[in-house]
């Protein structure tokens, strides 16, 4: 293992921006405990292009426009294409169901680049459950065909919990029957409304071999598949990719050899429906107020982001881990668990070898 891979600690990335917390279902799991709304202190319009603007005056992210649900803002299509005009790669993540024909050619109009999908069941009866409003599974469907019908590239996403990780195959293979661009996975980060799942959290040798079974998809899987709040991921892809000859690795393979597992406060960042940055939506740390402050002061200046790109500083056997460059370990995990985001990784069941120090 090459402890001495290079990734660029500081080099803002992504943003996940939570443009509004307002949302029309009220899933489960939310880690923003998001309901119809509205909530006091939402950036206004010209907050929200001012803050592009200060973004873009010294970085080039991908940023994720977000929520609750961020077609329940007016003006969404107003901020994306602003931020399209700036030079930013603008994205969006949905639940779908307010998604129709008019609403798919705007999010083209406006320079959105990919729309993210959630699916969290196989049927309306699981979905609709896991989202809590009946009906969301069909509503999911019905926006996917309307942006299909436009032109517009999707991906899924799915949170894996006990409830559904019997279902996770079969999910695979809906995606990409459906025609998704990629199929991304979270492993569920019990925080916000999921605290209430806590008992829902698949078992750590469950995590492990539903994380095997993900690589060995990507080998052969027609479409992109990304792990996210999953950093084991990637301990588990460099140590499998050793077993590939090099000839035989593809552009898929190298971009994930190029990335980290827990990139928060490294090289992503989350940006609250109030302006707080964050070092991700689960990790609800105040890393500084974007109504107070620029963001580039806050991205090179917070003491949390620091802690986060010193790798010293990480404790238990995440801190001696020969995989800590890739892997990181789940910050926000670690933080709900024992309330230190710089602990181990609770569900982690991988035993470093001791004799490998940090260098």
């Amino acid at each position: 293992m090459n402890r001495h891979l290079t990734i660029l600690p500081h080099t803002l990335r992504m943003i996940a921006w939570e443009v509004t917390r307002s949302c029309n279902l009220s899933c489960v799991h939310c880690r923003a405990s998001s309901e119809y709304g509205p909530y006091e202190g939402e950036l206004t319009t010209d907050q929200c292009l001012r803050l592009i603007d200060d973004i873009v005056s010294f970085s080039k992210p991908v940023i994720i426009l977000t929520g609750g649900e961020p077609l329940m803002r007016e003006d969404i299509f107003e901020i994306a294409s602003y931020g399209d005009k700036k030079g930013l790669r603008m994205v969006l993540a949905t639940n779908g169901t307010l998604v129709t024909d008019e609403i798919a050619v705007k999010m083209l109009e406006s320079g959105i680049k990919r729309v993210s999908v959630s699916i969290d069941g196989l049927d309306a009866e699981s979905h609709d459950a896991f989202r809590g409003v009946s009906g969301a599974f069909e509503g999911a469907m019905s926006g996917i065909a309307a942006m299909k019908k436009a032109g517009m590239e999707f991906q899924i996403n799915t949170t894996i919990t006990r409830v559904n990780l019997d279902q996770i195959k079969e999910i695979l293979s809906l995606v990409v029957g459906l025609g998704a661009a990629a199929h991304h996975i979270f492993l569920l980060v019990p925080t916000g409304r999921g605290k209430e799942m806590a008992d829902q959290e698949i078992s750590p040798q469950d995590y492990e071999e539903t994380l095997n079974w993900f690589y060995e998809e990507s080998l052969h899987c027609p479409i992109q598949l990304k792990a996210t709040c999953a950093p084991h991921y990637f301990r588990i892809f460099h140590r499998r990719r050793k077993e590939k000859p090099a000839e035989s690795r593809g552009e898929r393979d190298s971009l994930n050899a190029m990335t980290r597992g827990c990139m928060g406060g490294v090289s992503f960042c989350f940006i609250s429906h109030t302006g707080q940055a964050q070092p991700c939506g689960y990790l609800e740390i105040d890393c500084g107020q974007l109504k107070e402050k620029g963001f580039e002061e806050i991205w090179n200046g917070s003491a949390v982001f620091n802690d986060l790109r010193d790798l010293s500083k990480y404790e238990g056997k995440c801190g001696r881990c020969e995989f800590i460059k890739v892997c990181g370990g789940c910050r926000a995990r670690a933080y709900e668990i024992t309330g230190n985001y710089l602990a181990e990784e609770p569900f982690c069941v991988y035993e470093p070898k001791l004799e490998i120090r940090k260098t």
